[in-house]
């Protein structure tokens, strides 16, 4: 969601800021690794780009982890400092206006801590599932916690034309096995486009770093932990079908764009594709419910944050009018019983 209202996207993205700052550790070991290199890929400047950055504050996270780093790494071995261009991306609906406006306190200077360090920030419109950079100028890419979405739903019809997936979406306990092999293909097909775009664009030894939604184990046998927050906006709108507010029919033709790869898939795509090394795969929980500290203290926070995640996409599909009334169902639901969301970072070298 747009803006910086109750709904927006920028107040209600305290999970995704959380998994940025999971992924530093990762990140900061990608970039100390450049300097490994007998031939380091960068001189003067240092192109990184933010793919999936939204507009919230997490490029506020990660763009000042890159230049602290780089700067204190530059001092270390006595290198001259680069000039940074970072490239923000998302898909050209995203509100670049307002991700701009939260920079303003970091464009050019680096921050109060780096005055004298030269950062330069362009937006970047487009899909990551292909090409967005001229060839062989990107150092460093990182993306958090997007690479998980497709880039258009899976066909989920049989022969006939009907849906498969009835009476609920995504992958769940009653969707037929053809519905998983669906969700996997696409994402197969999508991931190894955006690996080989970003090999087209990186230079030799540059850095991948990637969050994404997953899991541990090659089924979906953990369905809770898996779903968020399918289960949860599933639950919510089969209490309107109950209500009759929404047609079953239009429950059953909708779909998301999103697959939880389990880390072996994610590892065998890369190795398949071959442009990159796998040098860290580290896997990390984030506590989302009620109980033992979660992000969310109450369903209110929660609800707002999947609102401001799908509303868009509820709203072309069902219409506006159950827009309130689902979201305020998604507030009564026990978020206690959701606890926990298995995700993982990628780090990878560029052959």
């Amino acid at each position: 969601n747009t803006g910086e209202g109750e709904s927006s996207y920028l107040l209600n993205s305290k999970f995704t800021n959380v998994t940025a700052i999971k992924s530093i550790p990762t990140l900061k070991r990608a970039i100390e690794s450049l300097f490994k290199e007998e031939s380091p890929p960068f001189e003067h400047l240092l192109n990184v780009a933010d793919l999936g950055c939204a507009s919230g504050s997490t490029s506020n996270t990660i763009m000042p982890t890159v230049v602290q780093t780089v700067v204190n790494k530059c001092r270390e071995l006595n290198h001259k400092i680069p000039e940074f261009q970072f490239y923000l991306n998302d898909l050209p609906s995203n509100d670049f206006n307002t991700l701009f406006k939260g920079l303003n306190g970091f464009v050019g200077s680096g921050g109060e801590e780096f005055e004298n360090t030269s950062c330069l920030v362009m937006g970047a419109p487009g899909s990551f599932h292909g090409r967005l950079f001229p060839l062989n100028t990107i150092h460093l890419v990182y993306s958090n916690y997007s690479v998980h979405w497709l880039s258009k739903v899976p066909d989920l019809r049989d022969e006939k034309g009907n849906p498969i997936n009835k009476g609920t979406f995504y992958i769940s306990k009653t969707s037929p096995s053809g519905v998983r092999e669906a969700y996997l293909a696409q994402f197969q097909k999508d991931f190894t486009l955006f690996l080989k775009s970003r090999a087209e664009e990186m230079v030799s030894n540059g850095r991948v770093v990637l969050v994404l939604h997953g899991r541990l184990s090659q089924d979906f046998s953990c369905e809770k932990e898996l779903q968020l927050p399918w289960l949860i906006l599933s639950q919510a709108i089969s209490r309107l079908v109950s209500k009759g507010l929404i047609d079953e029919e239009k429950l059953d033709s909708f779909e998301v764009p999103y697959y939880t790869p389990s880390v072996q898939e994610v590892k065998e795509l890369v190795e398949g594709e071959g442009s990159y090394a796998v040098e860290l795969m580290e896997t990390f929980t984030i506590r989302i419910g009620a109980r033992n500290e979660g992000i969310w203290s109450d369903a209110r926070g929660f609800g707002n944050n999947l609102r401001s995640i799908t509303e868009t996409m509820i709203s072309h599909h069902f219409g506006p009018q159950i827009l309130d009334e689902l979201y305020d169902e998604i507030q009564d639901l026990p978020l206690q019983d959701f606890a926990t969301q298995c995700s993982f970072v990628v780090g990878l070298k560029r052959n």
